[in-house]
């Protein structure tokens, strides 16, 4: 993307950054004290390299260029935003109390290390190995060199197992493996079924394909943006079943509490007693969170969240001394700490029980959503602004938890789609040149919400008019530039640079595979429920096929079929087959990940296949891998 395609903020913009200015509380320098407490040494210069040392995956030196302290809010950001996104910048090996510590800034997430009898415990390996492996090796530098000898995910999200491999390389045998119940159900299957649409729209909420500047990547609300490394999985040895369980590891009493359904569908927060310490997770942070993350995913359950925080508030952080969390700083002081969860849990809290209460006055999401706000005790607290989740679309979640995606309005019970409604719109307003006159007014007057939508109908009807999609682009930049949601300003900035390519694939991931790595780790059964959502129901339409699958591996023998467009599955089941196919499961996994064929599994003598062989081609023949770079923007 050319930088002079970019605008400046407009007068409107400007404006808006000074109403919210007027609003934000005074800059307590109490985050700032605590963001850079026990600072012990700086990441490393120049950022970290792939494993084949062809591509940076990560670097936080193109942040901290811009992002230090004392550097003046640009125009171009929101106030509330910069003053995060400088705080997220601060980044290091960090001792949180004597013989804890984090490195923090090397990822989206945390990596936190407990000094044991014998070695390093670690909760949370970030997202990639290459990332872990940095942490630990800064770790080792400046720490002295210790071996892994326990390894606790604290819940079920990428960023905080991803980089597990790194840490096991380092672990000494038999390393305890400590998870949430359901961590593995969860970790690997959640992005499975619809991941290739997520991970497409990441790309737009992460912002890592803009540049990092002042109009371009600042944050991620969270921490500055993820990391592009190697992403595995190292599976758990042990479950925390109930909360309260208490387990020592290498010398150090740990005590592990269940938040399920909260932030992530397993999770759970981690108590040091003898240190008074609490790692929350990611069951509290700096900022609101998602109830719903705009990449897409299950709906969060606001009153679990809050029942955790409560739990949490009353019970055992009661008396804890220092928190510490899945991101961003920690905290100190155990009124601060009651305060801040207590705070955390109101927020939630208030944002369900107000979201119901306007829906029941029949107040539709977009109405809710414009008319609900926190009470000025909760607005005014800098760790509630909404950075990473907003009140906004959080309204939204809940609504549609509770009632769905319908609002109740029959003309929205069955409306066209984009590309059938742009030319009927179009011609509707007076045909695309009045309609973007229209538009460029509303620009004028500084209506970009407006601008934003009423121009997708006309970019939807003439992909082609560049006028128009600059406009668009224009628009959404000025939104961006308004944003206090880093996700926001990354989903609203990513969308205008698309809208300004010619090619706006040219700015997308490269294709993914159909399953990811971790695939070879789940079930049989659930490798056979991704291959049903993969495949072409309408190709298949008239098709009956029937594979036995026989697994070397010990993990079982399935019975196949296709009919009706559907793909069903049975273990243990006997039938009739046109086909018996032999193989491991890892085989099968490796085949679907697109990094071997059937064909040379055979040749290799690692899998057969008896029976109609043009019928077992056939049957694979209808599996479609989804295409990554899909458009949102455009049609």
């Amino acid at each position: 993307m050319s930088n002079d395609l970019r605008q400046p903020a407009s007068p409107f913009t400007l404006a808006a950054h000074a109403e919210v200015a007027a609003e934000l509380p005074s800059d307590d320098p109490q985050d700032w004290l605590d963001a850079r407490f026990g600072l012990v040494a700086p990441l490393p210069e120049g950022g970290i390299k792939s494993e084949d040392g062809t591509r940076q995956v990560w670097n936080i030196d193109r942040f901290q260029a811009f992002q230090q302290q004392d550097a003046a809010c640009p125009d171009t950001v929101n106030p509330s935003l910069w003053r995060v996104a400088r705080l997220n910048a601060i980044a290091g090996l960090f001792q949180v109390c004597p013989g804890v510590h984090q490195v923090r800034g090397l990822d989206l997430s945390n990596i936190t290390l407990i000094e044991g009898a014998n070695g390093r415990i670690v909760i949370d390996p970030l997202i990639s190995f290459e990332t872990a492996r940095a942490a630990l090796d800064l770790a080792d530098q400046h720490l002295g060199p210790r071996p892994i000898t326990g390894l606790i995910y604290t819940h079920s999200h990428v960023d905080h197992f991803g980089g597990s491999e790194a840490v096991k390389a380092r672990a000494v045998p038999d390393v305890p493996i400590i998870a949430p119940d359901g961590f593995m159900t969860y970790a690997v299957s959640e992005n499975l079924h619809a991941g290739n649409a997520m991970r497409r729209r990441a790309s737009y909420m992460y912002g890592p394909l803009l540049p990092a500047d002042a109009r371009g990547l600042v944050d991620a609300g969270l921490g500055k943006t993820t990391s592009g490394g190697r992403v595995g999985l190292v599976v758990p040895t042990h479950a925390i079943t109930f909360s309260g369980e208490r387990m020592v590891i290498d010398g150090i009493e740990i005590e592990f509490h269940l938040a399920p359904n909260s932030e992530a569908p397993a999770e759970m927060m981690v108590y040091l007693p003898h240190l008074k310490l609490v790692n929350i997770a990611d069951v509290a942070c700096q900022c609101q969170h998602n109830l719903y993350t705009l990449r897409g995913a299950e709906v969060r359950d606001a009153r679990a969240w809050a029942h955790a925080l409560d739990t949490a508030a009353l019970g055992f952080a009661a008396e804890a001394d220092a928190l510490c969390a899945g991101h961003q700083w920690p905290r100190f002081g155990a009124p601060r700490i009651v305060e801040f969860l207590e705070n955390q849990r109101d927020l939630y809290k208030y944002i369900h029980d107000q979201t119901l209460r306007l829906a029941n006055d029949g107040l539709t999401p977009r109405e809710i959503a414009e008319t609900l706000k926190p009470p000025q005790a909760l607005a005014s607290q800098w760790h509630l602004r909404g950075y990473y989740g907003t009140t906004a679309h959080n309204s939204k979640a809940i609504y549609q938890k509770y009632l769905g995606w319908f609002d109740g309005h029959p003309a929205n019970l069955n409306p066209l789609p984009p590309e059938a409604a742009g030319p009927l719109y179009v011609q509707f307003m007076g045909g695309a040149t009045q309609l973007l006159e229209n538009a460029r007014a509303a620009f004028e007057r500084g209506q970009y919400r407006f601008v934003a939508e009423v121009l997708t109908h006309l970019v939807f009807a003439e992909p082609g008019n560049r006028a128009a999609r600059a406009l668009q682009a224009d628009a959404l930049e000025q939104l961006g530039y308004q944003a206090e949601s880093a996700p926001w300003r990354n989903i609203y900035l990513t969308g205008a640079m698309e809208l300004r390519r010619d090619d706006a694939s040219a700015t997308t991931p490269l294709p993914a595979p159909m399953a990811s790595p971790l695939a070879a780790l789940l079930p049989v059964e659930q490798i056979f429920e991704g291959l049903a959502v993969a495949l072409d129901g309408p190709k298949a339409d008239g098709m009956v096929v029937g594979i036995n699958w026989r697994f070397s591996d010990g993990s079982g023998n399935f019975h196949m079929r296709l009919k009706n467009g559907v793909l069903n599955f049975w273990r243990d089941r006997d039938a009739v087959a046109d086909a018996t196919v032999k193989l491991s499961r890892t085989g099968l996994a490796a085949v679907l990940g697109g990094r071997t064929t059937f064909q040379a599994l055979v040749a290799a003598g690692e899998a057969s296949a008896e029976g109609n062989f043009a019928a077992l081609a056939g049957l694979l023949g209808l599996f479609r891998r989804p295409d990554p770079r899909f458009n949102i923007v455009l049609p």
